[in-house]
């Protein structure tokens, strides 16, 4: 079987802390007097970033322990350094692929690419450098004309034989636009969501056809998309391609009943195993354990096939419980109370 993978995590390496803290506005960081980093974005309450978020030596025990052997680190892209002037963009982005992709380890890398100005060239600097694949911010995918835009960025990657992952990123309109009374954990359920069923249903509707190898995960079960099949084919979408092997259904911030749903609406070998530690889990990173589910298959065949490194997998089979099949509708599979 492939390799037991969390396919989302984050980083923030020091050269790249440096960078931001060169900045005058937003995203910047700050050194604290005891050395600490603080983290200011327009618009939120500063942050300290602590150990967990910057020691990835730490990690590494806690990643083993929970029987997975290569977590993915992807770009902070929901603070939108991404979407910045481009020349500002590229050197950020620049300064946290080659942080991250010097540690090395069991620490795999996804690339990212400045949003107001896509070029496949960075897109091959960033893979010649050996990070895996592609990470999108949502609003890349969220009409034809993002798709459009990002059209030979996604050409190329195609061409290298390489996943994509579809990331929440900065919140609509960017972080100042909301109030300052919004609950801390408004955006991730009134925003991201939104942004990454948006790019789903774009990619279903024309994303494929465009580019059809291409292999693609999205973070959060896209936004729900993965619970939305029945509502899709009521009104005539393409059911079958949402299950598709070409698309995985990543599961941070979701527990044993709703990947149990996940499982049988889209089957259980389209979902990916990701913790998006440290925003999420700070502490621990273990898959979830599901009666019905082995935890080891959940961490490894979507990861697997989106990679690339899938020889070893095993077909699906229909009579496990787990609705691994492809194109049938999925089995049952129970959750433990």
């Amino acid at each position: 079987m492939s390799t037991p993978t969390d396919l989302h995590q984050h980083a923030w390496p020091e050269p790249f802390l440096a960078a931001l803290s060169a900045r005058t506005d937003g995203p910047r960081t700050r050194v604290e007097a005891d050395g600490s980093w603080r983290l200011l974005l327009p618009g939120e309450p500063d942050c300290v970033l602590g150990e967990c978020d910057i020691d990835l030596h730490r990690r590494e025990g806690a990643l083993f322990a929970a029987g997975l052997d290569r977590a993915l680190l992807v770009p902070p892209l929901a603070i939108g350094i991404d979407g910045l002037e481009a020349d500002d963009a590229r050197q950020l982005l620049t300064s946290w692929h080659e942080g991250v992709l010097a540690h090395g380890g069991p620490f795999g890398v996804w690339a990212a690419v400045p949003s107001r100005d896509p070029q496949p060239r960075d897109l091959r600097l960033a893979l010649s450098r050996g990070a895996i694949g592609l990470a999108l911010p949502a609003a890349a995918l969220a009409d034809a004309d993002a798709l459009e835009r990002h059209g030979p960025v996604l050409e190329e990657l195609a061409r290298a034989d390489r996943p994509l992952f579809v990331h929440p990123g900065a919140p609509a309109g960017g972080a100042a636009s909301g109030r300052p009374d919004d609950a801390a954990w408004w955006p991730a359920l009134g925003d991201y969501t939104g942004q990454l069923l948006r790019a789903w249903a774009t990619w279903l509707d024309r994303g494929h056809r465009a580019h059809p190898t291409l292999r693609v995960a999205f973070a959060a079960l896209a936004g729900g998309g993965a619970l939305m099949l029945e509502r899709l084919g009521a009104r005539g979408g393409p059911v079958d391609l949402a299950r598709s092997e070409h698309i995985a259904y990543e599961t941070s911030s979701f527990g044993p009943r709703t990947i149990v749903a996940a499982a049988q609406s889209v089957g259980v070998d389209r979902l990916a195993f990701g913790s998006d530690r440290p925003v999420v889990a700070p502490e621990e990173q273990h898959v979830p354990v599901i009666a019905g589910i082995d935890a080891r298959r959940l961490a490894s065949v979507a990861a697997g096939r989106l990679l690339g490194d899938a020889d070893d997998v095993a077909p699906p089979v229909a009579d496990d419980g787990t609705g691994a099949g492809s194109g049938a509708a999925p089995t049952p599979v129970r959750v433990a109370a």
